[in-house]
């Protein structure tokens, strides 16, 4: 008697998933096409390194699956059609994360230094002038407006007759200016707190 290695068992398997739902798109087809490859998805994407998000890409890589299913050309490659396109997510992503810039929400820092250590500490509005002291002039302002004085950003481009995008840029770039600078004395405190 024949019988039907494993790994074959698993191609028919995606194959059928996949042949039902390209006759009849709807929602059962999709359901059991979804079943089938979101584990290998996420598989995928696990072992490249995307373990907390696995998931949601997954789920991103089915929905283009799902709105896009009517391009397919040769159903005889759909599985290669659906890991080219968890490729290009999982492209999408480390790009993405590439281009994040790492910087410090302000109203969280005093809070957090303050706690880390034992010595007394001055006002947060204090410490929040020591800090931007290496800062221009135009970004200190920004930044003391913002976060002392609590002001909009549209009040800051009125207050200093410059566009909007200049004034969040300006508030933008100075927290990621100060960011590995405020991390460097939050490493210091915690270590004198240990």
């Amino acid at each position: 008697m024949f019988t039907v290695p494993v790994a074959n068992k698993a191609v028919v398997r995606d194959d059928a998933a996949a042949e039902m739902f390209l006759e009849t798109p709807n929602e059962e087809s999709f359901a059991g096409l979804f079943k089938t490859f979101t584990p290998q998805l996420v598989a995928f994407f696990r072992a490249r390194g995307c373990e907390g998000v696995a998931e949601d890409l997954a789920q991103e890589v089915m929905l283009t699956v799902y709105r896009k299913a009517g391009q397919v050309r040769d159903r005889a490659l759909f599985r290669a059609w659906v890991f080219t396109i968890a490729r290009n997510t999982l492209c999408r992503h480390w790009g993405q994360r590439a281009r994040q810039v790492e910087t410090v929400d302000l109203e969280e820092v005093p809070e957090r230094l303050v706690a880390s250590h034992k010595l007394p500490a001055g006002t947060p509005a204090f410490e929040f002038q020591r800090w931007i002291a290496p800062l221009d002039s135009h970004e200190r302002e920004a930044l003391r407006l913002r976060f002392v004085e609590d002001w909009e950003y549209h009040e800051i481009a009125a207050a200093q007759t410059i566009p909007i995008g200049t004034a969040q840029w300006r508030v933008f770039n100075a927290k990621k200016k100060l960011a590995p600078h405020l991390k460097r004395i939050e490493t210091v405190a915690t270590r004198r707190a240990a």
